[in-house]
């Protein structure tokens, strides 16, 4: 009787040789799957420095109870402090509502004339209108402008400080709402590029003491407001923690590092990206 042929020496040789890369493959979908169906989910929920707005809606409301505005910013200080830092970054408190007023901000849009303190139409959270509305122009008149709602969200944050949270939104435009035919205002869909824009005025006036992030609705590509306006957002809020009594300090402006989630991710794909090239 003929013995068995013994295994090809080379297929051994080369299943040898392909054992570091197969041990590498396995390594990477392993990580790869628990970092984007465990981790990152995890990481995208923080709320070290604020525990108490874990369990609160990040989204407002409008008076219909459609969704309105994402939050995006945040503010620690009293009202006296958020009023004077909001005024050296050079943002101007938004008019209440009034028949005065309104008539002001239709003449202004249509003659395309200057409003720096035109109102904003009212939002909820938490079943409040906003607190406070500040807005900076972009134009002459305020068919286009930087603005911003505030909430007074904690009485005393972690700490022990007031917490405000707001929707910052660059109004492009005016037009009707796709949802209820009114006049309103369009906002461009990058609101992570105002809420910088924010961040970054207050600090270079010299009125933040320290900057940080928090939870909030997550990241979002394909949403609408309560105009129906689409936005993205990463969905984190950039919190400015205010210097006490609204001094301005001479120091260099705190520097917010990427959010948690964006750090883990660029630092476990750039861990993965070295091992690939060691292969």
């Amino acid at each position: 009787m003929t013995p068995p042929a013994s295994p090809n020496p080379t297929r051994r040789a080369r299943l040898r040789e392909a054992r570091p890369l197969i041990v590498a493959l396995a390594v990477f979908l392993a990580v790869y799957l628990a970092f984007a169906y465990a981790l990152a989910p995890a990481y995208w929920r923080h709320s070290e420095h604020q525990p108490a707005l874990a369990e609160m809606a990040m989204t407002t409301t409008t008076a219909l109870g459609l969704p309105g505005d994402a939050l995006n910013v945040g503010l620690e200080g009293s009202r006296d402090e958020v009023l004077c830092a909001m005024r050296a970054a050079g943002w101007r408190p938004a008019d209440p509502i009034t028949w005065r007023s309104s008539l002001h901000i239709a003449s202004s849009v249509l003659l395309s004339r200057a409003y720096p303190s035109a109102p904003v139409s009212d939002l909820y959270f938490d079943g409040r209108r906003q607190d406070l509305a500040f807005e900076k122009a972009a134009g002459i008149s305020p068919r286009e402008r930087h603005h911003v709602r505030f909430w007074l969200a904690l009485d005393n944050g972690q700490s022990g400080r007031p917490l405000w949270l707001g929707s910052a939104t660059f109004d492009r435009n005016v037009g009707v709402s796709r949802y209820t035919g009114q006049v309103t205002h369009h906002i461009a869909p990058d609101i992570d590029a105002e809420r910088d824009l924010l961040t970054h005025d207050l600090a270079a006036a010299g009125v933040v003491a320290d900057a940080y992030w928090v939870s909030g609705v997550g990241p979002t590509l394909f949403a609408r407001n309560g105009g129906g306006d689409p936005y993205f957002t990463d969905g984190e809020i950039a919190v400015s923690r205010l210097s006490p009594g609204c001094r301005a300090t001479s120091a260099a402006p705190p520097t917010l590092p990427p959010p948690p989630a964006i750090a883990a991710k660029n630092a476990l794909f750039g861990w993965l990206e070295t091992l690939w090239r060691r292969l």
